[in-house]
């Protein structure tokens, strides 16, 4: 023991082996009480010796220890030798190892520690110096700021994520307090309804109650995430779904549907556009924006759609996470679900396993969760009138009402009933469309609802805006002054043509083909060009009121 000395400015407590602090609790016992007076009598520094082991000079030494840090680690004793992180190389090479760390490993490329270590032992070979070793070189490593090299290294935004402080998450109090929209690429092939060739890949937009981790709306389509698709989801996830789920026979439960009172979105466009904004305004519903490129602040459903990916990767036509997990398994040659198959295993996955499966972060399934909260606030708000919230997130356009009708997109949509809005000083209406559907409009009415109005040519096919915008964007590039609407239809008669003889040979022409009209989806190649007869209303399509247009919109 003469060899171990009291340390001055210890470890702390919690560091310290569990014998040695013992030890320390030990001799603070004895030396507490002659520290705490002026002058200690020989014999009671014999008797602490005596007591501990120690000689009387070491039983000063241990008072003037205490008397100065009056704490029981100040009697923690240290082993001989140097001290826990004390440097032992020459000045020389560890300024060759700074810079060393400096200019080799503080770079974008990431080298190794063993790029680094060779680089030293070069630059000090060089110098008639001895290299040091791995362990020394880890050691100075260590000692570096860990966000300066995760900076210097991976990039401003990585060391950003990793060492800015983060803070508390979403705290709903209640159902639907906060809604989250997200949208992801599922990982699976899949194949058309007539040939069964593969298609592609899907969209899926979900909403998520944060409070319950319910899915209240749940879409899939091959058209990247658009405000058509946050409108479709919305009002799925507040209007109750029994009809949408005997529609596609399924006999389960979806009992969760109500208005939010605050949507938590990222900013893509789809989240930016006036119908969502305006909608949102209509019915209460606030918006909130995660801050750009942070996408922990949508961490509950991104957690949600990474584990309905897992469960995808069981499924025939899986791409799995990457392509180091798929392997050499052939994702397309594996496919053999339609979108609308898919679509029922999705569902059947979430209201089956995942909402009646115990969650880690609720510690009860979610279902249960749900029920809990809805019978504690009494029920959840739903719109006035099912009809207007469908329309009140349609996209729009502001048009006047002339007398031969109005126009959109080039196309002139007429009724009878819109000569009542003839007599009115101010004419200008907001325009309502389906993106998919455009065979009709919704004119919004100056008090309340609104009017379907139907193309002028009732013998005009019913076509998208996709289509729409293809047409005219090749008109033009075939240098046409003017673009009618004759040249418009003729232009998509002519691409379902061409699209019709593609679609055995090319994804791309079957995933055109997918994004048409359902009604015209649902026609033969030989179909596709022909047009209704308008002198017989049987061959007319018909959209009477909401209801009808969502069971169009609705996949």
């Amino acid at each position: 023991m003469a060899g171990i000395k009291p340390q001055i400015a210890g470890r702390r407590p919690i560091e310290v082996p569990d014998k040695v602090w013992a030890e320390a609790v030990r001799r603070a016992a004895v030396i507490r009480p002659l520290a705490a007076g002026d002058t200690n009598s020989r014999a009671a520094v014999r008797a602490a010796g005596a007591a501990l082991g120690l000689s009387a000079a070491q039983i000063y030494r241990l008072v003037r220890a205490f008397r100065a840090r009056p704490l029981t680690e100040s009697l923690v004793l240290n082993r001989p030798g140097p001290r826990r992180g004390t440097r032992l190389l020459p000045p020389q090479v560890e300024q060759r190892i700074e810079d060393a760390i400096e200019v080799v490993f503080k770079q974008r490329e990431r080298p190794s520690v063993a790029r680094l270590r060779r680089e030293i032992r070069q630059d000090c070979d060089a110098a008639g110096l001895a290299p040091p070793s791995r362990k020394a070189i880890k050691a100075r490593l260590s000692a570096q700021s860990p966000k300066d090299l995760a900076k210097t290294r991976e990039g401003a935004k990585v060391a950003r994520q990793r060492f800015a402080l983060v803070k508390p998450g979403l705290r709903p109090r209640g159902l639907l307090d906060v809604v989250q929209i997200d949208h992801t690429k599922v990982d699976i092939q899949l194949v058309d309804d007539l040939a069964r060739a593969v298609v592609g890949r899907p969209w899926l937009t979900l909403l998520l109650d944060v409070h319950s981790r319910c899915v209240l709306g749940l879409s899939l389509s091959f058209d990247p995430p658009s405000a058509t698709g946050v409108a479709l989801s919305i009002a799925q996830g507040v209007l109750p779904k029994n009809d949408w789920l005997v529609d596609r026979g399924l006999d389960l439960a979806w009992p969760m549907h109500g208005l939010p009172r605050l949507l938590h979105l990222d900013n893509g466009r789809e989240f930016h556009s006036r119908a969502l904004c305006r909608g949102c305004q209509q019915h209460g519903m606030r918006l909130d924006y995660r801050p750009p490129a942070t996408p922990r602040f949508g961490g509950h459903i991104e957690r949600l759609m990474g584990t309905l990916m897992s469960r995808v990767h069981a499924l025939p036509g899986s791409t799995a996470s990457n392509v180091s997990a798929r392997g050499d398994y052939d994702s397309e040659r594996q496919a053999v679900l339609t979108l609308q198959e898919f679509e029922r295993i999705l569902v059947a996955e979430v209201l089956g396993p995942y909402h009646h499966e115990r969650h880690t972060g609720l510690g009860m399934a979610p279902a249960a969760k749900w029920a809990d909260a809805l019978s504690s606030a009494g029920g959840v708000t739903l719109p006035s009138d099912a009809t207007s919230f469908v329309f009140d997130f349609l996209p729009f356009e502001q048009r006047i009402v002339r007398r031969e009708g109005v126009r959109l997109f080039n196309v002139t949509y007429y009724d009878g009933s819109l000569a009542s809005l003839l007599d009115r000083p101010d004419r200008s209406c907001r325009v309502k469309y389906n993106p998919r559907d455009l065979s009709a409009v919704f004119v919004e009415l100056p008090g309340e609802g609104h009017l379907r109005v139907p193309y002028a040519d009732l013998g005009r096919p019913p076509i998208s805006l996709w289509e729409h915008r293809a047409a005219v964007q090749r008109l033009r590039e075939q240098g046409r002054a003017g673009v009618n609407e004759a040249a418009i239809f003729a232009a998509i008669t002519e691409q379902r043509e061409t699209l019709a003889g593609a679609q055995a040979k090319s994804k791309a022409a079957r995933r055109a083909m997918v994004r048409m009209p359902r009604s015209v989806r649902a026609q033969s190649p030989a179909e596709l060009a022909e047009r209704p007869d308008a002198t017989d209303p049987a061959q007319v399509p018909a959209v009477d009121g909401a209801e009808a247009w969502m069971t169009e919109f609705l996949p």
